[in-house]
């Protein structure tokens, strides 16, 4: 090592803050970017203004968001709240589709697909056949006359306060701002300053959103307005959309408060002159209450927000929304080796990693997933979309809702082991509300019980098919979703809040107790409308159509009986349900039931080729290398497959994944890198990363391709969670340390990870092998861990008495509350 590096690692220790008295802080992060001296595994940071939306940098707070752009003359920054949405309340719901659910499936028994896919358009699909929109909300506009060329600029995203800033010297001035969302507080904090008095002088609008493409007849109207002298107004109201009237309405407010100078307000613009420092506040709501309900009073809420924090100085709602955040972002650190790479603008350590080992980009990238958690998704919010909260359009790719095919599953993966699992909580609350919708589906689509959902919905929980039957056939959209509920139990053993969401796993397992049917010719059971996500099989007959749902030429039909990845999920599914009687001690007499019914599940088919099978039949594929990798689920996130348990799948498993290949779309490869962590092979996930860098990501990690498509965060949560595969693992009641390392990873450490059994974990490792482990016992129990060498396992230094499996691991037990090391 060089001795430049090793300087850098001593001052590692300094933080990139200097702490004066308790919470008081003083940013010298430019300096430290100047000096080397920060911390490159929280630090994101940049030489110029994002030129682009996909670029900016991100703030938020769980319900209000913000996109920071950075720019000098002008600074936008656009905002989001996460309940505007288009539309109101609205069911898709078709009544008396469960009729012809019968002729449908015998259709597709009898292989006549073209006319069972569109028997299920015309019949079976939910009405309207598209859902509602996430809506860009704002932008506030700071018009700036800096007279000349700007220096020294800086722009930053600093993951351990969740703030984010600029500097930059104009003049021979310094200005610095930062822009931070506060929790506690509700509110956005934009907060400029200068190092010389009366230097602070700029022009604001807070400017609506409307959707240009529909301009001629949409109906997002807003109106913006100054009130007093210090307040920008803005209010309005959503678009209606497919024949749903658009009943949200909002107000978003700025709060303007120099010190010095002078403030103005003419119609829609405020005037700063000459100010010392100057702090805006941001707040905002609507009138949504829930997914039925849109009776509140958003300027009622507007106010009382502005009310809330009247009292606080800028000082004290910053200290209180840095020491909120920390509690959640602080408690895990991933520590990976550093070159001299890792000290490179953000944007050059991207592109440089192809080139240049960087191992510590993958801790930044680690952490940014949990700083996207902890933003987009706080108890008490909606939960994260494919875009978390963060969206500048009102025609968004893929209308920004919740996509349960992959992503908003990917969405949550790293939830609960990355420590933030009270940032499960929206999605869990999601789950418990299209219950409702699910079981009218359920009893009027299907003729079923329990209830049903199926590949997307919006603010709105509808549940019924939709897009089309190409996509509509995928029913366990919400068994998908039901094992996360199952997932946080895991890692929490919590019983009272099993006892809650039981409800829940019952009725997805009463739904396919009813749907499933019998293969012919066997006793298997299958379900039947059926599909494997978005792929299209290589069977006799099938050709592009033109498909009267849509309106569009399809490639082919890809309605189905029995998919590989519905049959997985299902076999998770009531695996979870039965363990989850036992916990409880109920449904003994259904559990079993459902227990002979699991065994009759048809089970995985590995086709001709080696390779696992998509469907039920050996067919070949129209892409052959399909984003999706649909047929792996069992493998990650599920528990269907393992060396240990299945070993003659695994082979098919690692062919089909070596036949779907290393390049694909972000989240593609952000699954990938999950599965070959699975597999044990940490040399082929890391080579998948680091592609994930150069093509796979923005600049500031969101997850979305260098096409330059608009950003989604399935991506960025899925390399979250392969990380922390590639280092740990805790599936199937085995605690596994450095499962799927690479070469590159030799030494790091890894504090405060979380592993199923409500164990919290500190571990630290050198060459490939681990030096130390802690591990904490949040609720007692049985614990089982494979460190990959003998171990001694002490508690307050007593040797605790361990049994050694043949598998390598060994088991002890363990107390609530105590610590046990491993050395």
């Amino acid at each position: 090592m060089d001795k430049g590096i090793k300087r850098i690692l001593l001052t590692l220790g300094c933080s990139m803050m200097v702490l004066f008295g308790y919470g008081q802080y003083k940013d010298d992060i430019p300096d430290n970017i100047q000096n080397k001296s920060f911390d490159p595994y929280t630090l994101l940071w940049y030489t110029s203004p994002a030129s682009r939306w996909n670029d900016a940098l991100p703030v938020g707070n769980g319900r209000l968001g913000a996109m920071v752009f950075g720019g000098v003359d002008a600074g936008r920054i656009q905002l989001n709240e996460d309940t505007y949405w288009t539309g109101g309340p609205y069911s898709s719901v078709v009544k008396g589709g469960y009729k012809y659910l019968p002729e449908v499936q015998q259709l597709v028994f009898k292989g006549e697909w073209w006319k069972a896919q569109k028997l299920f358009g015309r019949k079976l699909m939910g009405y309207p056949v598209e859902q509602q929109k996430y809506q860009s909300l704002a932008d506030l506009v700071l018009f700036f006359d800096h007279e000349g060329q700007y220096q020294k600029y800086h722009r930053w995203l600093d993951l351990k306060t969740g703030i984010a800033g600029i500097q930059y010297t104009a003049n021979g001035i310094t200005y610095n701002r930062e822009v931070f969302a506060s929790d506690p507080d509700q509110v956005i904090v934009v907060r400029l300053t200068a190092d010389k008095p009366g230097s602070i002088s700029f022009t604001a609008n807070l400017r609506g959103v409307r959707n240009q493409d529909h301009s001629n007849y949409g109906t997002d109207y807003f109106e913006m307005n100054g009130e007093g002298n210090n307040q920008l107004v803005l209010t309005g109201k959503s678009a209606d959309y497919l024949g749903i009237k658009g009943r949200e309405k909002y107000e978003a407010r700025i709060k303007a408060v120099p010190e010095g100078g002078t403030m103005t307000i003419s119609e829609d613009t405020l005037f700063i002159k000459n100010a010392n420092e100057v702090t805006l506040y941001f707040v905002a709501a609507t009138n949504f209450v829930n997914y039925k309900e849109v009776s509140a009073d958003q300027h009622a809420r507007v106010m009382a927000y502005l009310d809330e924090f009247s009292h606080k100085s800028y000082h004290d709602i910053r200290e209180t929304a840095i020491r909120d955040y920390q509690n959640l972002f602080g408690r895990v650190k991933l520590n990976l080796p550093l070159t001299a790479g890792s000290f490179l603008p953000t944007d050059e350590r991207l592109k440089n990693s192809k080139k240049a080992s960087d191992p510590a980009l993958a801790a930044l990238a680690y952490q940014f997933g949990r700083f996207v958690l902890i933003t987009s998704s706080r108890p008490g919010t909606q939960a994260a979309n494919l875009q978390g909260i963060w969206n500048e359009d009102s025609d968004p790719m893929w209308d920004s809702k919740y996509t349960t095919n992959i992503n908003t599953e990917m969405n949550y993966w790293p939830v609960e082991s990355a420590n933030l699992s009270e940032c499960a909580q929206p999605l869990i609350h999601l789950v418990e509300d299209l219950t409702d919708e699910g079981a009218k589906v359920a009893r009027e689509h299907y003729g079923c019980r329990g209830w049903v959902f199926h590949q997307n919905t919006d603010l709105w929980r509808v549940a019924a098919p939709m897009d089309g039957p190409t996509w509509g056939t995928f029913t366990v959209g919400g068994a998908w979703l039901t094992t996360h509920l199952w997932e946080h139990f895991l890692f929490t053993r919590d019983t009272a809040y099993l006892k809650k969401i039981y409800p829940v796993i019952k009725g997805s397992v009463q739904f396919f107790m009813d749907f499933l049917v019998k293969q012919p010719g066997s006793d298997w059971l299958v379900t039947n409308p059926s599909t494997s996500p978005e792929n299209f099989p290589e069977r006799p007959g099938n050709k592009p159509f033109f498909d009267e749902v849509t309106g569009g030429i399809r490639p082919g039909t890809n309605i189905c009986a029995g998919s590989s990845i519905d049959m997985q999920i299902l076999h998770d599914l009531f695996g979870y349900y039965i363990q989850a009687t036992e916990v409880l001690d109920t449904d003994h007499n259904f559990a079993a039931k459902v227990s002979e019914s699991r065994k009759r599940l048809l089970p995985p088919q590995v086709g001709k080729d080696g390779m696992l099978q998509e469907w039920a039949q050996d067919w070949g594929q129209t892409e052959a290398h399909h984003r999706h990798l649909s047929p792996l689920y069992g493998l990650y996130p599920g528990n269907v497959f393992s060396s240990a348990e299945t070993p003659r799948l695994i082979g098919p498993c690692k062919a089909l994944l070596e036949q779907r290949g290393d390049e694909s779309s972000e989240w593609s490869r952000a699954w990938k890198v999950c599965l070959w962590a699975r597999l044990g092979d940490g040399n082929r996930a890391n080579s998948i990363l680091t592609g994930y860098f150069n093509e796979g990501c923005h600049s500031q990690l969101f997850a979305g391709m260098s096409d330059g498509r608009v950003m989604q965060i399935d991506g960025t949560m899925g390399v979250t969670a392969g990380i922390t595969e590639m280092i740990i693992q805790s599936q199937q009641g085995i605690i596994r340390l450095l499962p799927a390392l690479p070469d590159v990873w030799s030494k790091g450490e890894f504090n405060g990870v979380c592993a199923r059994g409500a164990f919290e974990i500190n571990m630290q490792w050198a060459k490939k092998q681990i030096i130390r482990a802690e591990v904490l016992s949040k609720e007692g129990g049985i614990c089982r861990i494979n460190a990959g060498r003998a171990v001694q396992v002490t508690h307050n230094g007593k040797r605790i008495r361990t049994k050694k499996m043949n598998d390598g691991s060994i088991v002890f037990t363990t107390l609530k509350g105590n610590t046990y090391l491993l050395n």
